[in-house]
């Protein structure tokens, strides 16, 4: 149980230091398709099959699907918190985002959704919320912040206790809650706080913006591991669902980058 517990924390760790990098050397933009990666619902759904087996993972994994929504509206409720306070909106924008998540997870709870239902309607709110936050410009991180030990300790702290408390009340709330749970944006959501608090609104609300896109991967990766872990057990689908989620990022990447050249020879030949 003490070893389960350490490499916990040492994976949630690891996924919000890695994200938080990303933002400051590469982009905001392309940190926030990356919190689409199945960085902490993977944690979570992987020690969840460890702890209370392959089958129970695999039905959390499919309202984890469903979850996804949820997830979502937390990132709206974020932007929409920030915006409704001139002062204090770090905090409004955490309480609103926090709030959204649960009520809309309560909802989810109470309606029949299986695998295939959940996944339309989450790919439904995908859609819409790919097009409710295409408004929101493309920022890019200014003066670079030095963060603190304490800084980072929060934020490492943060997403280890998220995880931790998931898996731990697995066994007690059933595959249903677990699985929506498991949806909440364990890497993300710190992560949206310490760039908020460090760099502003506008960065924030590029990851914002950036969010639905990198969201099918997770979408995929649920999808992936509910068959697999029935199938191939939980460390194999693990794997297979980080591969699948993998190839639709790459791809994404592939067709960003080739968009980008088709966009630099028109204005080169205009």
């Amino acid at each position: 149980m003490e070893f389960l517990i350490v490499w916990k924390v040492l994976v949630s760790i690891a996924a919000v230091v890695g994200l938080s990098l990303v933002a400051e050397h590469v982009s905001p933009r392309v940190a926030g398709i990356l919190s689409g990666y199945p960085l902490g619902s993977a944690i979570a759904l992987f020690f969840i099959g460890v702890e209370q087996g392959a089958a129970f993972a695999a039905e959390a994994a499919s309202h984890t699907l469903a979850g996804f929504s949820a997830s979502l509206a937390l990132a709206g409720c974020y932007w929409l918190g920030s915006r409704s306070v001139a002062r204090g909106h770090l905090p409004a924008a955490a309480v609103a985002g926090v709030a959204g998540f649960l009520a809309v997870s309560a909802l989810l709870n109470s309606l029949p959704l299986a695998l295939v239902s959940g996944g339309v309607l989450t790919v439904l709110v995908i859609v819409l919320c790919t097009f409710w936050f295409r408004g929101i410009p493309n920022a890019v991180v200014g003066t670079r912040v030095r963060f603190s030990h304490g800084v980072l300790l929060f934020r490492a702290l943060m997403a280890a206790a998220t995880v931790l408390l998931i898996t731990g009340l697995a066994e007690w709330i059933g595959p249903a809650w677990a699985g929506l749970l498991s949806a909440f944006p364990i890497t993300l959501f710190p992560f949206m706080l310490i760039i908020h608090y460090s760099y502003g609104k506008p960065q924030v609300y590029t990851v914002i913006r950036n969010y639905p896109v990198g969201l099918w991967a997770l979408a995929i990766y649920a999808v992936t591991v509910h068959f697999a872990y029935a199938s191939v057990g939980v460390g194999w689908g693990t794997l297979l669902g980080f591969a699948a989620a993998t190839i639709y990022l790459v791809g994404l990447s592939l067709f960003y980058s080739w968009r980008q050249r088709q966009e630099a020879r028109a204005n080169a030949a205009g």
